[in-house]
């Protein structure tokens, strides 16, 4: 492997463990903050979701593209930007790096390294809700990279995941990674291995119908506006 290779996958495992060791960390500190109110759990684990999101977006996305997300490196081939060979090298790497963030969280809040969630989210609505917070993402992330405004994608991807986690019923997963990475907190945003594969379904299906609204929104895309200046995780 070349260098220039290898600080890719470096950057897309370390964006994604601390996309992962964000989420989960700061739900276990919102439960414990204000254990009598979720709805404040949720308002704390969204906001740190939202501004850690825009700031690993601005540090890795020079380096990698900072996808964080297998929906948005697959959707990123499939537009020709990366060749499919990318995809075998990226993903690997998101999810180990959301795997790892993941006990990364846990041992800071003096849990064990891993702790399998018990979480379940199976529902029609959680799917459906799925379906639409990844399909919205991948529409943001392609508007912006089709219509050469690459420079706002981190406050723009941080602010649409911050919303969604209140605008779905799921809480915006919205990232096969970060679901698999889940399972392996027993805690307020983990998810059980039960669940988790339904939901990585229902992303790849939305990611699917965001990315066709896109090229059917905004058919020309600008050759200095590669989505990977625009990529996410969460």
């Amino acid at each position: 492997m070349t260098v220039a290779p290898a600080r890719e996958l470096l950057a897309e495992f370390l964006g994604s463990a601390l996309l992962a060791a964000t989420v989960l960390g700061s739900g276990i500190a919102a439960a414990r903050l204000s254990p009598a109110d979720t709805g404040l759990q949720l308002l704390e684990n969204a906001f740190a979701t939202a501004l850690g999101l825009a700031v690993l977006i601005l540090v890795f996305q020079p380096v990698s593209g900072a996808h964080f997300n297998p929906v948005v490196t697959l959707a990123d081939c499939a537009q020709g930007h990366r060749p499919w060979r990318d995809a075998a090298r990226y993903l690997p790497a998101q999810i180990a790096g959301c795997i790892a963030g993941a006990a990364l969280a846990n041992v800071m809040f003096d849990l064990p390294a891993v702790t399998w969630s018990g979480t379940a989210r199976i529902t029609p609505g959680a799917l459906a809700a799925e379906v639409v917070a990844t399909a919205g993402l991948i529409l943001v992330i392609f508007a912006l990279a089709r219509t050469g405004r690459g420079h706002l994608a981190a406050p723009a991807v941080g602010a649409y995941i911050g919303a969604a986690y209140w605008f779905t019923s799921s809480t915006s997963f919205a990232n096969p990674a970060i679901t698999i990475g889940r399972m392996f907190s027993d805690t307020f945003a983990g998810i059980s291995p039960a669940s988790a594969p339904w939901f990585v379904l229902a992303q790849l299906v939305g990611g699917a119908i965001g990315l066709a609204v896109a090229v059917a929104l905004f058919p020309r895309r600008p050759v200095a506006a590669p989505a990977d200046a625009v990529a996410k995780a969460g």
